[in-house]
């Protein structure tokens, strides 16, 4: 199973390069994605990020200067990466890298969109823990 839909591309050479803070990933296909820790740490697929349904998504803000810490694999299908910032709940499956490589600039937009939309700068540290809505983490 190279991801989880059948067929999808797999990743041919992962590479996590901690100065210039993106993961290079190419796959079989022949697309190759330089991929920021930040983006990566901010579209997180992990509950503490996505919620437990629409709507629930918490924004992330400050991790324009996140690092990745270590990058494990889980099966044959995705990764797990520990941030700096002590986050490390999402599983990073190869569809869902290729679709952050793949959609890099519509997902920045996205973002700074909603950043605008609630006033808030990307790089303005993230509210306390204690006042999340999602106590389940």
């Amino acid at each position: 199973m190279a991801g989880l839909q059948s067929g999808a591309p797999s990743p041919q050479d992962i590479t996590v390069h901690s100065q210039s803070r993106v993961l290079e990933i190419s796959f079989s296909d022949g697309a190759k994605f330089r991929i920021p820790f930040e983006l990566m740490r901010v579209y997180s697929p992990s509950a503490e990020v996505q919620g437990h349904g629409p709507g629930q998504e918490t924004l992330q803000t400050g991790k324009r200067n996140v690092e990745l810490n270590s990058l494990e694999p889980v099966g044959n299908y995705a990764v797990q990466p520990t941030f700096s910032d002590g986050h490390n709940t999402g599983i990073f499956s190869w569809d869902y890298l290729y679709f952050l490589g793949s959609q890099q600039d519509k997902l920045w937009q996205d973002y700074t969109e909603r950043l605008t939309a609630v006033g808030v700068d990307r790089n303005a540290p993230m509210p306390d823990k204690a006042s999340s809505s999602c106590a389940a983490h």
